[in-house]
């Protein structure tokens, strides 16, 4: 698997696939307060590209960005609501369609209360990943080779999770439901952005 650096966006030769794997790595868990520092792709082939974005930085990317906000492209992240909310305070684009493997584990992996990626790669791909790194220093200017494995690691198998998900999805009677969560998602994000966070606004 291979796994390639790209510094401030994606070469202007980069072509999506009408599917593509996305992750964030950032500071922290706050837009407002932690910096973003790699976005991640893959087209499901068994690439992973990583942008870099150095501190300080805050230029367009305009191939990533192009990417995030195409309609054509559907967008897979495991807890897209943090990813576009991150992606949504950095870059000012609405990240969209997209698709959530975290929601999708919730709605049909209901005999568990393990969603987290790598409980969701071990049960619907196979494949036991490391999260040691989840939580090292994102910010560096020189990342370890451990750090950029890492980094791979949570976008390489997310088609594959996507597509078992489906299968259970529509063997339980959820996918229109799922369907219409991933719809709200951008929305979610705003609302997170916004200063709504906590708050469950449909409350009486």
């Amino acid at each position: 698997m291979a796994h390639t650096l790209h510094i401030g966006d994606l070469p202007s030769g980069f072509v999506p696939n009408s599917v593509v794997a996305i992750d964030t790595e950032s500071m922290g868990l706050h837009p407002a307060r932690d910096r973003l520092c790699l976005v991640q792709f893959s087209n499901g082939d068994g690439t992973a590209h990583i942008v870099q974005l150095p501190v300080g930085s805050t230029e367009s990317a305009p191939v990533l960005e192009g990417i995030l906000s195409d309609p054509g492209i559907l967008k897979v992240f495991h807890f897209a609501r943090a990813d576009i909310a991150m992606l949504r305070h950095r870059f000012g684009v609405s990240t969209e369609p997209v698709y959530c493997t975290k929601i999708a584990s919730r709605l049909c992996r209901t005999y568990t209360g393990e969603h987290g990626l790598k409980a969701v790669l071990k049960d619907c791909v196979g494949i036991e990943i490391a999260k040691e790194q989840q939580a090292s220093d994102w910010g560096s200017d020189h990342l370890t080779q451990e750090q950029v494995d890492y980094a791979a690691s949570d976008v390489l198998h997310l088609h594959e999770a996507r597509e078992e998900l489906n299968r259970r999805l529509a063997r339980e009677g959820r996918m229109e439901l799922a369907e219409a969560c991933f719809e709200f998602l951008p929305v979610r994000a705003r609302l997170d952005l916004e200063g709504w966070p906590n708050k469950d606004i449909f409350a009486h």
